[in-house]
């Protein structure tokens, strides 16, 4: 049977959100004014996140500084973020898509596949389709949306990051050679800049020159695994199913890259316990714990180093990580060179609560996280559920001054 799936895609997640929300009690819409999502226009600090398409014409960049962003645009209007509202309306358009689809796979906050197969009686023009969830969005939610078609999730991914916004495109099979193998190689889909860099160095420049590529030489490449997908991609082959429950996170993890280079083993360790805070809240909301912690570092010249600890028994709160993130740090930060980028990352997971229980000598239990560090964490995760991530923080992070761009995630055991 012929496959059919879409991907659909808000256009500019986050900035086109809140301008929905601005738009809705009457005030001035951001997606028509140089504008973005990022940090303190009064301290001048923090980083884009998300920008305006105005934005763009001022050379404005997501992840810049939102001091270059202001002296490239001293008008530029910047809004602080609220991950509230994104999840709000994340839902709300993954709920537009559910009312069609039989099945729906979430792919990030803003993106989803859909999968058709098997409903030509019931859709009949896919196109037709695409269009109308495209335009229910917008006339319902207020934000726009890229809708992409193709046979398998590789296709429909591509075809929705083509010309934006509010578009429909599809990439079926026979659209392969003139719609995606012109595109740099960098375009497709999962190549990162390190491996693009690997591939127009020995003259493979287009997705096409890819597609055609001597897999030999690729293997020398890039190796036996990472070949094989980068010539299958090119090809526009991909049998990944469309799966409707969240695949279980195999690790979660938690890094910034800082504004200002890090010095001080004190600024360091309010960054940890800021990240420690983030990362295990996620997990813990997820009901696992984590056998191993893993820190990595990033100096000036983007040379990483990392260590990981494998524990006697899993952790779960936060002074747990953080202590135990606080030791791998001081194990690889000996010189104190400046620092660009801290992460952590707790993997090797289990939902067994009572693996982070222990027999003492005298045959009771004992908690191996700390009672009162887990009262702690359960009160202010219901804070923070409640009333939002931002509502309270730790001591030692608010006193920090540090300026950083967050980035969480729950990584998958998949490659991207």
């Amino acid at each position: 049977m012929k496959r059919l799936i879409f991907h659909i895609d808000v256009n500019s997640a986050f900035l086109s959100w809140e301008a929905t929300r601005r738009v809705q009690n009457g005030e001035e819409d951001l997606r028509l004014i140089p504008s973005c999502i990022g940090g303190s226009p009064e301290s001048r600090r923090g980083v884009v996140l998300a920008k305006s398409i105005p934005a763009k014409k001022f050379n404005i960049k997501t992840g810049e500084p939102i001091g270059m962003a202001l002296r490239k645009c001293p008008s530029l209007v910047i809004a602080p973020p609220d991950f509230r509202l994104y999840s709000k309306c994340s839902k709300a358009f993954k709920d537009v898509c559910r009312s069609y689809a039989p099945v729906v796979e979430e792919f990030s906050i803003d993106e989803c596949f859909l999968d058709f197969t098997g409903t030509e009686r019931v859709y009949p023009d896919p196109i037709a389709l695409a269009y109308e969830i495209k335009d229910k969005i917008k006339s319902e939610l207020g934000f726009t949306v890229n809708v992409g078609i193709g046979e398998n999730k590789l296709c429909a991914k591509m075809a929705s990051d083509f010309e934006k916004p509010d578009k429909v495109h599809t990439l079926f099979r026979d659209e392969i050679p003139t719609k995606m193998w012109p595109l740099p190689v960098g375009d497709l889909l999962f190549i990162g800049n390190a491996t693009a860099k690997k591939l127009t160095d020995s003259h493979i420049n287009t997705i096409g020159d890819l597609a055609s590529c001597d897999i030999k030489l690729l293997r020398s490449l890039l190796g036996e695994k990472m070949s094989l997908q980068c010539f299958n991609y090119s090809n526009g082959i991909d049998n990944s199913p469309v799966k409707s429950e969240r695949e279980e996170a195999k690790s979660y993890s938690n890094s910034v890259t800082l504004e200002d280079d890090v010095k001080t083993v004190e600024a360091a360790h309010a960054i940890l316990l800021e990240l420690s805070d983030s990362v295990s809240r996620h997990m813990r909301s997820d009901g696992s714990m984590a056998y191993s912690v893993t820190v990595t570092i990033r100096f000036l010249d983007f040379k990483n180093k990392s260590h990981q600890c494998q524990l006697p028994a899993p952790i779960d709160t936060t002074n747990a990580v953080y202590e135990t993130s606080k030791k791998l740090l001081a194990e690889m930060w000996r010189n104190h060179s400046p620092l660009r980028l801290i992460s952590i990352t707790l993997s090797n997971l289990t939902k067994d609560k009572t693996a982070g229980v222990q027999m003492s000598l005298f045959g009771e239990a004992e908690n191996i996280n700390n009672e009162r560090d887990e009262a702690l964490d359960k009160t202010l995760d219901s804070i923070r559920g409640r009333f939002g991530s931002g509502i309270v923080q730790r001591g030692a992070v608010i006193g920090s001054g540090l300026n950083v761009a967050r980035k969480f995630k729950g990584e998958k055991d998949k490659q991207k």
